[in-house]
């Protein structure tokens, strides 16, 4: 699972800039709903957003609500809690392939509770 970070936009006085938090966002939506096997039609609908806004969302170009967020990481069976803790700490360490490694250890979700509506993930961080 190699995905390239989206490139950010050129932005004046800026060189070299680093990925906008929403491009790394949506890198974790994608990775994690290509690991799954799943199609943005079958997530969107899950979360109630349009197919080309979720499309958008993973490629970095629009910048999503939090409640948005959590629909999306609720379709893939994450809380927001745990989207959020791959991208902040693949942002603390500044390398992107913190976050794939980090993804590839916490995506093994455990069973989910009774009367949930939806899986559970447990991360293993490690520093």
């Amino acid at each position: 699972m190699d995905e390239q970070i989206p490139q950010p936009a050129h932005r004046p006085g800026h060189d070299a800039a680093p990925p906008l938090l929403r491009e790394r966002l949506g890198l974790a939506l994608r990775l994690e709903r290509t690991a799954q096997g799943r199609t943005l039609a079958e997530i969107a609908r899950r979360a109630g957003i349009s197919t080309q806004y979720l499309s958008e969302i993973e490629r970095g170009v629009k910048d999503p609500s939090s409640e948005v967020l959590d629909a999306a990481a609720g379709a893939l069976g994450l809380g927001l809690p745990d989207l959020l803790m791959l991208v902040l700490d693949a942002l603390h360490r500044g390398d992107r392939r913190t976050l794939v490694s980090l993804y590839t250890a916490a995506a093994s979700p455990a069973p989910a509770r009774p009367g949930s509506g939806h899986n559970q993930v447990s991360l293993s961080l490690v520093a």
